[in-house]
């Protein structure tokens, strides 16, 4: 640390002040860790092969408090601030899996935020503990990893049939299988949006950067709560353990989430009588009074909730269940446009965790002076209303994702107008700058 101090030229009192503050309670260790501190920084002021030193100057374009956080700490975090403004609890039910095993040791720590943690003995127990959480009026939650979020798939259709307020984190990793576990890749979003029996649809959403997991973990939260359904979170591995300098926000500006909980005796409580904009049934509670009701995986009747046989009563349930997700799109943001916003030649498209990569080939790229633009997607199913719209804007799109195409695939199944090249990359690895660049300019430059 004294070293880093001299390095960087920082006063190293501010290290002194530092080290008498965390062992305020342990004064014999205060006196030898500021002796350590001294003999870094007199080291590196001495000795000749250190002859430089950098001077970082403050962001003028940033205010506000800052710290590191990496990408599963925020998940957790936004899980808890999501709880919070819903004026509900926080349960998180899982099981270790790398690389999602911190958000479990976080959230841990966090009981005085009345957040409470079970480390299940297997994937089935943690997302089952989570639904049955939901069940008790808590925001439930489970992470996973790729393997483990198959492992869920039967729950997570209990999930959807109960339609119950539930958020799956699944930090992605190399696959298959065991596959790569301590590397990144973006392999699970087809078994995220399609990967449960039956008509089962749930919200994907995905975050872009380590900071930002706390915004879409917060996001997930919300549209689970307000629209009585799971919702899948994609991070990623290089998300997950990646830091960033992230803006500690301020809670009372943060939206409040409002489920749709019930009041005891609720006379006009019916457990599948929908909202007419969202299509989302009330919140009942075990132990409201005057609010008893049948739940299970059993499909159930329209309005009442009684166990149903009815074919006809099912397909109802079906679409009704479809349209209430689609109509998520209702209560998201548009899609922006870093770059043209009316148009031009070329259009990047990524989504989740390569926005990094993608924002800094894209950027150098117009520095250079060439026509491309990039659409970074955070939303990925229901899709922003105005997708299709963006793209017609634009003469040429490049999918760019570390898998073999599937979002580039989901996409030409839902606007098969157009033509999609792909940029793929399956390597446990990261995309790099210059071979974007090198990508990006031999299609721009095709005759």
């Amino acid at each position: 640390m004294g070293l880093l101090f001299w390095l960087f030229n920082r006063d190293v009192k501010k290290g002194e002040d530092f080290i008498a503050k965390k062992f305020a309670k342990k004064p014999e260790l205060i006196k030898i860790n500021q002796a350590v501190l001294y003999a870094g920084y007199d080291y590196a002021e001495t000795v000749e092969a250190i002859a430089t030193q950098f001077h970082v100057n403050p962001a003028k374009n940033k205010k506000g408090v800052f710290r590191q956080i990496t990408g599963n700490v925020a998940t957790a975090w936004g899980l808890i601030a999501g709880a919070k403004k819903a004026g509900v609890k926080l349960f998180l039910g899982s099981y270790p899996i790398t690389p999602a095993t911190e958000i479990l040791q976080e959230l841990s720590h966090h009981k005085n935020l009345e957040v409470k943690t079970f480390q299940a003995d297997d994937e089935i127990a943690g997302i089952c503990t989570a639904i049955g959480a939901s069940f008790a009026g808590h925001l439930g939650a489970t992470s996973t990893s790729g393997p483990g979020l198959a492992l869920k798939t039967e729950a997570a259709g209990l999930g959807v049939i109960t339609e119950l307020p539930l958020v799956i984190v699944d930090v992605q990793r190399g696959g298959p299988s065991t596959g790569l576990p301590t590397k990144t890749e973006q392999s699970d979003l087809m078994q995220a949006i399609h990967g449960r029996h039956g008509e089962s649809p749930v919200p994907v959403i995905a975050a872009s950067s380590p900071g930002n997991c706390f915004n879409y973990a917060y996001e997930a939260s919300r549209i689970a709560l307000e629209h009585m359904t799971q919702v899948i979170l994609l991070t990623d591995g290089y998300l997950a353990n990646g830091t960033e300098l992230w803006k500690i926000p301020d809670i009372e500006k943060i939206a409040d989430i409002k489920p749709p909980i019930v009041k005891d005796n609720d006379p006009d409580f019916q457990p599948y009588k929908r909202d007419p904009e969202k299509l989302n049934r009330p919140w009942a509670v075990p132990g409201q009074e005057g609010l008893q009701h049948r739940i299970g995986g059993l499909e159930k009747s329209d309005i009442y909730g009684d166990v149903s046989h009815d074919p006809f009563n099912h397909e109802l349930m079906c679409k009704y269940r479809d349209e209430k997700i689609k109509r998520v799109a209702n209560y998201i943001p548009n899609q922006k446009v870093i770059g043209n916003q009316d148009g031009g030649e070329l259009l990047v498209i990524g989504w989740g965790g390569t926005f990094g990569a993608l924002n800094s080939a894209v950027k150098e790229l117009r520095d250079e002076g060439y026509d491309i633009s990039l659409a970074q997607f955070n939303y990925l199913y229901p899709l922003p209303k105005n997708t299709e719209e963006v793209f017609n804007k634009y003469k040429k799109h490049l999918v760019c994702e570390l898998n073999l195409g599937q979002f580039a695939e989901y996409l030409r199944s839902q606007f098969p107008q157009f033509n999609y090249q792909q940029f793929n990359k399956v390597q446990g690895l990261p995309f790099f700058i210059h071979e974007l660049k090198m990508k990006f300019k031999e299609i721009l430059e095709e005759k």
